[in-house]
Order: C-alpha cells, then sequence, then structure tokens
C-alpha cells in the first residue's frame, strides 16, 4: 500500500507505511497478488483526480462531515430504562437456554442479543452464549474473552437469569439423545415469537434444557412485542462492553487517528475507562493524526467478491479464480447454480445493485461527495480481493488510507493476531467513533452494527454514508459521457437521500435503525 512519491503524505504517517511494507507484503496471502491495476472507470478516475488536485488548498467542499437533518439529533438512547408498568421476569424459570452460535464477531454479537430476548420470551435461564469455531474465521475466541461477562450478567438481571454454565444435574445429560438440541434447520429463518412457543417451550419444559446450534438469524425483527425489541436494544446497545483488554487497543488506536483527545458518548460506550482526557498520542515524538477522519468498510474480500458472482473487470484470469474459489468453498451454491438454468448474468446483477463495490467505485463516491484527496481514511479489514493493484485506483486519489496494521506496532497487535474476531472489535471501535463512516454494503453486519450505534450514540452528530448500489450501477453507466459537475451533483443527492432520519420500517434490523420507540425516545 506504499505510496507514489508524488501523494500528499505527512510525516508521521509515512514513517508507519516505511515500517509496515515489508510486513504487509509478508502477510498478503493467495488471491492478492496481482501486479497489473484493474480500472473500469478510466475517464471518471482521470475527472475525479483533476477535481481533487483543483480543491486541495480550498475550503471543504464536503458537506458529509456532518448529519444534514437536525432531526437526527431528536432521538436520544433509552433502551436501558425501567418501564414503570413492566411486572420484570417470573419468579420461576422453565428451564436453561444453551446458545453455540456461529459466524465472526458480529453475527455472534446479532446471536447473543436474539438470545437474550427468546429467553425472556420462554421464561428461561440463559447460559453465557458459546462461539463456534469456524474453518473461515479460525478463531477460538469465547464470549469472555471479547466481553465483560459479569458487566452482562448484572445489566440484564431485572430482565432474565444469566449463569455462567449448566447446574451439575444437567451437565451429564446427552441433549442430542433427550431431544433437546435445536439446529438451524428445525427453525425458520427470522422465526416469530410464535414459532419458539410452539416448538421450543414444549422441550424446554419437558426437558428443562433446550441447545441452539448454530442460532443464525434465527428471530425475526416483526411482529416481536414491544418489551422483546426493547431488551434487544438494551443487550445491543447496553450490556455488551468489550473486555478491557480490547478497550485498551481501541483507545491507543483511536488517539493514533486522531489529533484531539477522546471523547463524546460513543467513545465512553465503547473504550470504557480507558477513555482519556491526556494530551494526543505521539509516535516516534511525532505529533499523531489529522483533525478528523473518516472510516471506510470496505466489504471486498475473496468470500464476497467470488459468492457475488459478479463480473470485476479483471478478465478471463479473474473470472476462472472467482471460479475456482467457488467451487472450493460453497459447493451448494455450485449445486443450486447447476439446478437453475436460468442463471442472472454478472451484467444484470450489477445492473441490480446486487455487486460488491470495487475500491475503485469507492473512491469515486467519496470523489463525487466532496472530500478532499488529503481525507484520512481508515480501511477496516485488510484482506482486500486483488491486493495492492486492486487499491491503486482507491490510492490514486485518497493516499491517505491507514488500517490498525499501519497504526499498531507488530508487538502491539501480538495478542490479537490469531483472533480474528478480537481484530474485528478494533475495526468496530474505529469505525464507530469515526468523525464520518462510509459502507459499501448494506448486507454487511460489520456496517450494520457499527451504522446502529452511531444512530443510537451519536447525538445527531455521526454521519452514515450508504451509498444505493443500484442507483450509483446507473450513474457509473454514464462513464464514457457524464461530466464531472453532473456525477458529483447525482453522487451527492444519492448520499443525501441516504441520511434522512427515518423510523426503522417493518421487518427492518433493530440494530441498524434503532430509531424507533423500542428503543430510542424522540424530544419534543
Amino acid at each position: 500500500m506504499a505510496c507514489s512519491a508524488f501523494f500528499f503524505v505527512p510525516v508521521w504517517s509515512s514513517r508507519y507505511w516505511i515500517r509496515n511494507r515489508k510486513r504487509r507484503k509478508e502477510d498478503r496471502g493467495a488471491y492478492e497478488t496481482g501486479e497489473t491495476p484493474v480500472k473500469m472507470y478510466g475517464r471518471l478516475l482521470s475527472l475525479a483526480s483533476s477535481s481533487l488536485a483543483e480543491k486541495e488548498f480550498k475550503q471543504d467542499s464536503s458537506d458529509f462531515w456532518e448529519e444534514p437533518y437536525w432531526q437526527a439529533s431528536a432521538w436520544k438512547p433509552c433502551a436501558d430504562r425501567k418501564i414503570l408498568t413492566s411486572l420484570g421476569k417470573p419468579d420461576n424459570s422453565n428451564g436453561f437456554l444453551l446458545v453455540s452460535a456461529n459466524g465472526g464477531l458480529n453475527q455472534q454479537r446479532v446471536a447473543v442479543c436474539n438470545a437474550v430476548a427468546v429467553a425472556s420470551l420462554l421464561n428461561a435461564t440463559l447460559v453465557i452464549p458459546k462461539f463456534l469455531y469456524s474453518n473461515v474465521w479460525k478463531d477460538p475466541s469465547q464470549f469472555s474473552d471479547i466481553y465483560q461477562e459479569d458487566y452482562f450478567i448484572n445489566l440484564l438481571k431485572d430482565d432474565i437469569d444469566i449463569v455462567k454454565a449448566l447446574p451439575p444435574h444437567l451437565k451429564s445429560l446427552d441433549i442430542e439423545e433427550i431431544g433437546s438440541l435445536v439446529t438451524d434447520s428445525e427453525i425458520v429463518k427470522e422465526a416469530k415469537p410464535n414459532d419458539y412457543v410452539k416448538t421450543v417451550l414444549p422441550i424446554l419444559l419437558r426437558n428443562g434444557v433446550v441447545h441452539f446450534l448454530g442460532f443464525g438469524n434465527r428471530l425475526g425483527f416483526d411482529p416481536v412485542p414491544f418489551k422483546l425489541q426493547r431488551l434487544r436494544c438494551k443487550c445491543n446497545f447496553h450490556a455488551l462492553k468489550f473486555v478491557p483488554k480490547i478497550q485498551q487497543m481501541g483507545s491507543l488506536l483511536i488517539k493514533r487517528i486522531r489529533k484531539y483527545d477522546l471523547r463524546g458518548t460513543l467513545d465512553s460506550q465503547l473504550l470504557g475507562k480507558f477513555i482519556s482526557n491526556s494530551s494526543h498520542s505521539k509516535m516516534n515524538g511525532i505529533e499523531s493524526g489529522p483533525s478528523k477522519y473518516l472510516a471506510l468498510h470496505l466489504r471486498f474480500e475473496i468470500d464476497m467478491v467470488s459468492y457475488s458472482q459478479c463480473d470485476f473487470g479483471g478478465g478471463e484470469t479473474e473470472r476462472r479464480e472467482l471460479q475456482a474459489y467457488r467451487e472450493n468453498h460453497f459447493p451448494l451454491l455450485i449445486e443450486r447454480l447447476k439446478k437453475n438454468p436460468g442463471i442472472v448474468s454478472p451484467k444484470e446483477l450489477r445492473k441490480l445493485g446486487k455487486c460488491p463495490l470495487t475500491p475503485e467505485e469507492a473512491a469515486l463516491v467519496l470523489a463525487g461527495s466532496g472530500f478532499k484527496r488529503g481525507t484520512y481514511i481508515y480501511l477496516a479489514g485488510s484482506h482486500i480481493y486483488g491486493g495492492k493493484s486492486r487499491l491503486l485506483p482507491f490510492t490514486s486519489l485518497y493516499p491517505n488510507l491507514i488500517t490498525k496494521e499501519d497504526l499498531l506496532t507488530p508487538s502491539e497487535l501480538s495478542p490479537f493476531r490469531n483472533f480474528s474476531s478480537q481484530m474485528a472489535a478494533l475495526d468496530f471501535i474505529a469505525c464507530a467513533t469515526s468523525d464520518a463512516f462510509a459502507m459499501t454494503d448494506s448486507g454487511s453486519q460489520l456496517s450494520s452494527l457499527v451504522s446502529g450505534f452511531r444512530t443510537y450514540y451519536g447525538k445527531g452528530q455521526a454521519p452514515t454514508l450508504r451509498p444505493n448500489k443500484k442507483r450509483l450501477t446507473t450513474i457509473l453507466m454514464e462513464n464514457k459521457t457524464i461530466g464531472w459537475t453532473a456525477f458529483e451533483e447525482r453522487i451527492r443527492k444519492m448520499i443525501d437521500e441516504g441520511q434522512r432520519p427515518r423510523l426503522r420500517g417493518y421487518g427492518r434490523s433493530i440494530y441498524r435503525q434503532p430509531r424507533c420507540p423500542e428503543c430510542m425516545c424522540k424530544s419534543q
């Protein structure tokens, strides 16, 4: 990710890039070694480069460092408030609820809060959830490695009972043999509360214990009683605190990104006692950070890219590579594609807005939104498909691209290195506390949870950019003819419309869109 000599690179960051250049090259895995830059929109890139050069020393031209609508500040966090009419939890529990959650950090976070809601629904005692080991994530981390157990238990004690382990008389039971193992195949995706009452409650009452295995997206968002929705919000936004190890490193990471002190509700909620009012951090005696930074979650990893079945301009070599990855990692997808002769073409998928944004497309969106060339951009995750060559169109417009690997030393990162969920937690902190956050895929759990956190705790001062991929494709299809002024106008209108404060729609994620009476309170 080293930058060419003509790039504007401040002294503080260049030392970190130089130090990390060799390490990043060694860390590059398969599918990240391409050398020839892939450009799908060469003309627009040229126009963007000229525009950014003209604006470099002018007043900041982007309005998206601030929330554009005052209505965003009218909603305040209140999921942790006690409801006076609530009767509280029943005196006697119907049994114990075990959950083994699959996925990565963010999928497991959602599963934990859904489990809290289901435990309340079934009047069950929740055992601290287990996290399944995945061959994809390769992370053995458990709940207590990521979240503060005692804090979680105590904050929710008025709502449900939570214990750290089953009582001795139940530990010896063969859960599967007695019929208490419930897998994802036995509960429909986005299940309704009544589904649990009809199918799971009888098992719980009969055996005293139920074990959910997988539990991926197994509780829908509507219709769900007010009490359970509020409990989900209380869990996600209040009860799940990162352990001190993660908070401390997250605090160091943020202080190295920006000049000013850690501040505000977002910082305090995510960093706890490690929020500091001391003078800003220095690296090797050099003053750190810009005055503000934008965080970008660029969902362009090999799994996402290959699964999408889209074309990303890399020609036959790219197509063969992605097909080989699909065959090795997504056999069910390959089987489904063989059975379905009416496969949608890559071109149609792109028109429908189904393709992940490339780094090139993300850079064009930022340029069209008015962000200047010198903008500091924190990149969440770093395993971009195509590696350095795929990132070159981005860094040609925005050279100040940084990651946690740039800002933290190898020894500082060492305790997290083999734990992908703990590394993802650092990205979560850097994205949630940024001055502006840009997502490229609305279906990403990280982007969804981060944008929800910013809505909940941001006080209307934590803007999130949400490109509409279908509309963006329509704009980019005019690459050969559209003028830069027209491109900017259409991009800004698209981003502006995505920032309008909206109430959570029916069936929409309460974790991503907490602006609703169950989660937040609106000031008059």
